[in-house]
């Protein structure tokens, strides 16, 4: 497919704007049905905005991070199930360019392709005539309900082969989908588990956790491109961070919307507008999510920067990198609580956002790679002058 003309980021983020009536419209559904229904699914493949992590020599856009912050914030802005399924498909969808351009030319042959997938290495594989046979259970695997692909990470078998994790590209129709996403949050993303049953995996679509996690890509036409030179979690991070901000905005927008003829109950102020405590609350968490947002496109600035210049990234940087998705998480997380609080008896009704908005939050700051103190510990750590005590840099 000839290389397709790249939208702008104002287009993209257009694109993404148009998505949020029908995204609130749909939440409730969403949430008791733990997925995203198919209006959303063929509304997200015709905005283009899965052409976003496709390379350009199968007609995507290789957008950069700062296009993905504000198309997510701007997603996230409607469900917040949907972000996350369509930061997965990015971040997933970037990694997989990784692999040999034999296994590129499978995946990326459908346009509006999906992958998902976890790094967990908690499956096994088996060396076999061109290839391995793959067995082993993988939970949190956040949209593969609506993906085409998956990555599965397993250690070999045969000590002969390495203590390296091995990376595999496998059709999710050839996993088996055990449905036990049943949580308060992120309800719609359903991160089911999916099992692998003796399922072979030719070579040309495995690579090692080395060439994985250093950005060796086996990639002959992606390989040479600055943008795909950033370590793997450097780009994850500042991709997903957008998510969480979009998801706070939604939380400050909404609770004006209802602010107005709102009593203060139990109190002489007619209107909880007019109450020094509200004001308090909505300035604080107002500044919580500026700055969040703030963050958040620095941290995808700096990406820019050292792309353009062809830098290294240095062992420092990329704890740093750990430590913007954790404390964007915080904020974010921080001006939500806040506003829940000020909501008002009234926001226990599940057609009221910012409640839904609340665990979906709590829920993503859980992910192992985005958990506020872990990561702020790291940094200090380093700060500190002692040695990352994580691979997963």
């Amino acid at each position: 497919m000839p290389p397709t003309t790249a939208p702008t980021r104002d287009e993209l983020v257009a694109a993404a704007a148009k998505l949020v009536p029908l995204l609130r419209a749909r939440s409730l559904w969403i949430d008791e049905h733990r997925r995203l229904p198919q209006d959303v699914v063929t509304a997200i493949e015709d905005s283009g905005l899965l052409r976003m992590q496709i390379p350009a020599q199968y007609g995507g856009y290789e957008s950069d991070a700062r296009a993905f912050v504000d198309v997510l914030a701007e997603v996230a802005k409607g469900n917040s199930s949907a972000a996350f399924c369509l930061s997965v498909y990015a971040t997933l969808g970037w990694m997989t360019a990784l692999w040999p351009d034999e296994a590129l030319d499978e995946v990326f042959a459908d346009p509006h392709v999906r992958v998902s997938g976890t790094t967990a290495a908690t499956g096994t594989a088996r060396r076999t005539a061109g290839g391995w046979i793959l067995n082993g259970s993988w939970r949190f695997n956040s949209g593969v309900l609506h993906s085409q692909w998956k990555i599965n990470v397993a250690l070999p078998e045969d000590p002969a082969d390495g203590t390296l994790p091995l990376f595999c590209l496998v059709p999710v129709a050839e996993l088996r989908i055990e449905d036990d996403w049943y949580t308060i949050g992120l309800q719609g993303s359903g991160s089911v588990t999916t099992v692998a049953e003796d399922v072979f995996v030719p070579a040309h679509r495995v690579i090692t956790g080395a060439d994985f996690y250093e950005n060796v890509s086996k990639s002959r036409v992606n390989s040479p491109k600055p943008h795909y030179r950033v370590p793997v979690l450097v780009t994850t991070n500042a991709i997903q961070s957008g998510q969480l901000v979009g998801a706070a905005r939604y939380a400050l927008s909404s609770f004006l919307e209802r602010l107005p003829g709102r009593p203060l109950t139990y109190t002489d102020y007619p209107s909880q507008r007019e109450a020094p405590l509200t004001h308090l609350q909505v300035g604080e968490a107002a500044l919580l999510v500026e700055d969040a947002e703030q963050r958040a496109h620095r941290f995808a600035g700096l990406i820019a920067e050292k792309i353009a210049r062809e830098e290294p990234w240095t062992t420092e940087e990329r704890v740093a990198a750990r430590v913007q998705i954790g404390w964007i998480a915080r904020q974010s997380k921080a001006a939500v609580d806040i506003l829940a609080a000020a909501s008002g008896g009234s926001s226990i009704h599940r057609d009221v956002p910012v409640t839904r908005i609340q665990r979906d939050l709590h829920a993503a700051s859980l992910h192992a790679m985005i958990t506020p103190g872990v990561n702020v510990e790291l940094y200090g750590r380093s700060l500190c002058g002692l040695e990352p005590n994580t691979a997963y840099l």
